[in-house]
């Protein structure tokens, strides 16, 4: 379960290597790394989890449920609703985007991403959250 002052995240990503590359520079950056491979696979770990992680990063295109119906599915949960979501995705057209946020994520980030731009938004993030 990992060391419970340090910040958790479900990284939701169908792609092994993509999952390892957020793993691994959250991992860097202090935080516990739950996965899980797609939109059903994430609800289901965040209906089961206590405590909740402190955020999820989620891809759009994944098999049996998307990224975009998995946050809508979140914020629709009282429980999960207040997680901190960002969406990570090769979709970057404008209107893909507004989906994303219409849907109720808290930030957009387009693969591929620069690294240090996703930790910090995820800690950003994470930090205004916990305050």
């Amino acid at each position: 379960m990992g060391d419970p002052r340090r910040p958790r995240v479900l990284v939701v990503d169908d792609t092994a290597s993509i999952r390892f590359l957020i793993r691994a520079n959250l991992e860097l950056a202090g935080f516990d790394i739950d996965e899980a491979v797609d939109g059903i696979d994430c609800l289901e770990q965040l209906r089961a989890a206590d405590p909740l992680p402190d955020a999820v990063t989620v891809d759009v295109m994944m098999p049996r449920m998307d990224g975009v119906a998995a946050v809508v599915a979140i914020r629709a949960d009282p429980r999960l609703a207040g997680l901190t979501v960002v969406m990570v995705s090769t979709q970057g057209h404008p209107a893909s985007v507004q989906r994303g946020m219409d849907a109720g994520v808290d930030a957009y980030i387009v693969k591929p991403f620069d690294p240090d731009h996703l930790v910090r938004t995820v800690q950003d993030l994470v930090e205004q959250r916990r305050r």
